[in-house]
């Protein structure tokens, strides 16, 4: 199903750029002609591996998530993407190289993309934007650096209570099979752990 996308508002976007480094209407003027809406509906596909990832997404609505199938098809969930919040394979989106990460909606969402080259461009037209995403890159590989240490050293009681600071507002809108796959334990192990959280509050 196709949706008139013309009138969405880029404000969230501009918020979030200005919390950062405060954008004049020049910069504002070029957000609003590299970036792109783009609605997905729940289970669909932004992204699938073996392709190049080509955009970085910046979700409006909606949740995303990023995630790996391993060799026994089990499901690796690597990053949720609720508002405000960007997702896309960094790593296959500046080396041009096909992925191995899988990303798609869990609910309709709307996202704000854009594409390599048009990043490339922004950098060049406007400098602050090199600042700018030099430090969500940065940020993202320090949550992700310690997403993996959580992984291998921390039990999973502290992995989910790291969830609900990451992700507090993710806790009790997905399904408990998506936060335990992110999480690496089995469904019944996380209502065990959400009972005993309960019976301490």
């Amino acid at each position: 199903m196709k949706q008139n996308l013309t009138d969405v508002s880029l404000d969230p976007l501009l918020r979030y750029f200005n919390g950062l480094i405060p954008l004049d209407e020049t910069e504002k003027g070029l957000v609003e002609s590299t970036f792109h809406p783009r609605l997905y509906r729940r289970r669909q596909y932004v992204h699938q591996d073996g392709n190049i990832c080509t955009h970085l997404n910046f979700v409006v609505r909606g949740c995303l998530r990023m995630y790996k199938v391993d060799d026994r098809g089990t499901t690796r969930i690597v990053q949720f993407a609720p508002e405000n919040r960007w997702i896309n394979d960094l790593g296959s989106f500046h080396s041009k190289k096909a992925s191995t990460l899988n990303i798609d909606a869990l609910e309709d969402t709307l996202v704000l993309q854009i594409s390599y080259e048009d990043l490339i461009s922004l950098y060049t037209r406007a400098p602050k934007f090199d600042r700018i995403f030099r430090v969500l890159i940065e940020d993202s590989f320090v949550n992700l650096q310690q997403r993996f240490l959580e992984t291998i050293s921390s039990i999973a009681e502290d992995r989910y209570l790291s969830f609900l600071e990451v992700y507090p507002e993710l806790s009790n809108r997905l399904p408990q099979t998506q936060i335990a796959s992110y999480l690496g334990i089995t469904p019944e192990f996380l209502s065990r752990l959400r009972n005993k959280r309960g019976a301490k509050s």
